[in-house]
């Protein structure tokens, strides 16, 4: 078993369980005001593994196992063994870091809750951009573009959105996870910085006549 699908699978589980579990869910949530008040840092991680809804848990999750199990092979081959580790590495600390300025902004509003995977998702999404911007991202199954237009476009979304702030989806988590993922890769694999480039132009060469 992939450690993609035993995400998926643990936190499918975990996040099914809270629906109906309303003090599980209290106790896992991205409260920035009990996390400053109680010391509980745990919810940077925990928020990760608990989801609003069904439509908000499969959302995360299929883009998890869509594009999770890529990255976690490519990991394995730039890094072995290792690989694994890397890979657990981008996701859980991508919901660390995409909790982070959520956490700065809010840690004096006793009334405000953030959850999810997003963080995490956006981060490994946004490291397989890198590596291969030129690949096809499918939106519901039919919208189809190539990867880099696709984090253009939702790099743009999540900002005008996190600067709006009148939605409830924590927008800046999804922004800073992907920017985590972006800078993890380019850390972890330097080549694919110039090999983001190189493949962009070469696909807008192939649209000149």
């Amino acid at each position: 078993m992939s450690l993609t699908l035993l995400l998926v699978i643990i936190t499918s589980g975990i996040s099914y369980y809270a629906f109906n579990n309303y003090s599980l869910m209290d106790k896992l949530i991205m409260n920035p005001y009990k996390v400053t008040r109680r010391n509980e840092y745990y919810r940077f991680v925990t928020s990760g593994f608990i989801h609003a809804d069904f439509g908000h848990l499969i959302f995360n999750m299929l883009s998890l196992w869509f594009v999770g199990e890529g990255i976690e092979r490519l990991f394995g081959m730039l890094f072995g063994p290792s690989g694994s580790l890397y890979f657990l590495f981008l996701y859980i600390v991508g919901i660390i870091v995409s909790d982070i300025p959520t956490f700065m902004k809010h840690r004096n509003n006793s009334n405000y809750n953030s959850l999810g995977a997003s963080g995490g998702v956006s981060a490994v999404l946004f490291a397989a951009i890198l590596f291969a911007p030129t690949m096809t991202i499918s939106l519901y199954f039919f919208i189809k573009m190539k990867a880099f237009i696709f984090g253009i476009l939702f790099l743009g979304y999540s900002l005008y959105e996190a600067k709006k702030g009148t939605s409830y989806v924590n927008h800046s988590a999804h922004m800073y996870g992907a920017i985590f993922g972006m800078m993890f890769m380019a850390i972890v694999y330097p080549a694919a910085v110039p090999g983001f480039f190189q493949q962009i132009g070469d696909w807008l060469g192939t649209l000149t006549p």
